[in-house]
Parts: C-alpha cells; structure tokens; sequence
C-alpha cells in the first residue's frame, strides 16, 4: 500500500510517500520525503487502512530529508495511534534536519517516542522556556533554508552563464554573483537571475548599478 501527500513548499510541491507492508501482526512504513504541512494527515491515512489484528508499528524514517516543527504533529498522530489501539509504535532512523529537530525539542532522535524525554512527567517552566526558544531559532533557520532551495537553481545558472563567459571557476563565478550583489546594494537572487536573462536573450537589461558592479566584480575576481 502506499500514501502520498504533496505539500507547498515556498511555491514548489514536494511529495511525502508512505509506503506499508504487513508482516503476520507487524506493520512495516517507510517513508519517503518532506515532513512538512499535511503529513499528519498522510499519517493518519496510512494508519487507518491497516488491518485490524496489527500489535505493532515501525516507521523506517531514513528517507525523510526536511521537517520543520508540524513534523511533531505527526509523531503525535502516531503516538495516539499507539495508545488508543494499544500496540508498540516506533519511528527510527532520522538523520540530518529532522535528527536535529528532534532533539531541539528534547526528544530522543534514535526513539522519539519510547525514549528519554517522552515521558509523561512534569517538565521544568525554565526547560519548557528554553525549549521554545530553541525551537523558535530553528523555525528561523528552516525558512532560510526553505529560501535557498528555491533561489538556489537560478543562483546556480547565473555561475554557469559566468564561467562559461569569462572561463572561470564556479568559486570565481560565486564571488562574482555576492560582490555585485554587495556593489549595487541588490539581492543576490535577483543580480543572478538578469545574468540568466541577460545571456538567454529575454527580460530587461540590467540597470547601469548593477552593470558597474558586475564589471568591477569581474575585474576584481581573484585568479
């Protein structure tokens, strides 16, 4: 069986996957994938067309390569999924982004739900306090990464177009791009994307700025 789900990232569909088999009362689901808005959902799905007679759950989540912080909804989908059917519920093998996500929320990466940290005590208001925190600098940094997922194809075809232009390396071509960015006081993603156009015969030339920055970046590049 599988489940899928297509969640908007920053303007671009990205594609959760779960895929499940059954192994006499064990269900196995790997997943595959973004942990972004909707994955509870997908979740759920997939949790509510096993058959019945299941005694435990395993997630394989080594194919999962972004979450940001809804991610914990899903692992909440799971855990009340475990509790209200009375079976084990596993989810293992996080690995970069989620890992770190997991365990800025003090969770235990290697078994979020059965290990230290999921227990039902009281938690300290300083640690709770902290935790929040941490998380709120984490939402920060997925946005930013979120960005350069999206301004990093056209960022990469303007260092294309500069080193096939002036023979250069793609280190030369970066520094190109950030020092007319620098010069002409423009955003980085939009100095290389009238490089792009420029070379490919489409938009408006760029502004004489952005025309002298580029020329002193190329002038200035180091060999």
């Amino acid at each position: 069986m599988s489940s899928a789900a297509h969640t908007s990232l920053a303007g671009r569909w990205n594609n959760l996957t779960i895929d499940t088999g059954v192994e006499g009362d064990r269900a196995v689901l790997v997943l595959r994938g973004d942990l972004v808005h909707g994955c509870a959902d997908t979740l759920a799905r997939a949790l509510a067309r096993l058959p019945d007679g299941i005694g435990r759950v395993d997630l394989d989540m080594t194919g999962v390569v972004f979450m940001d912080t809804t991610g914990l909804q899903f692992l909440e989908v799971l855990d009340t999924y475990g509790r209200r059917r009375r079976v084990r519920v596993t989810a293992t093998g996080w690995n970069g982004l989620p890992r770190r996500v997991l365990e800025t929320a003090g969770l235990d990466p290697d078994d979020p739900l059965n290990g230290p940290g999921t227990h039902r005590e009281p938690v300290p208001s300083a640690v709770v306090v902290e935790r929040a925190e941490q998380l709120d600098l984490l939402r920060t940094e997925v946005e930013q990464l979120r960005r350069a997922i999206v301004t990093r194809p056209v960022i990469d075809q303007a260092r294309g177009v500069l080193m096939a232009a002036y023979s250069c390396s793609s280190d030369q071509a970066w520094h190109v791009l950030r020092e007319a960015s620098q010069l002409s006081n423009t955003k980085l993603r939009k100095v290389a994307a009238v490089v792009t156009a420029e070379a490919g015969g489409a938009g408006p030339p760029p502004s004489p700025e952005l025309r002298r920055a580029l020329r002193t970046a190329i002038e200035r590049c180091p060999n």
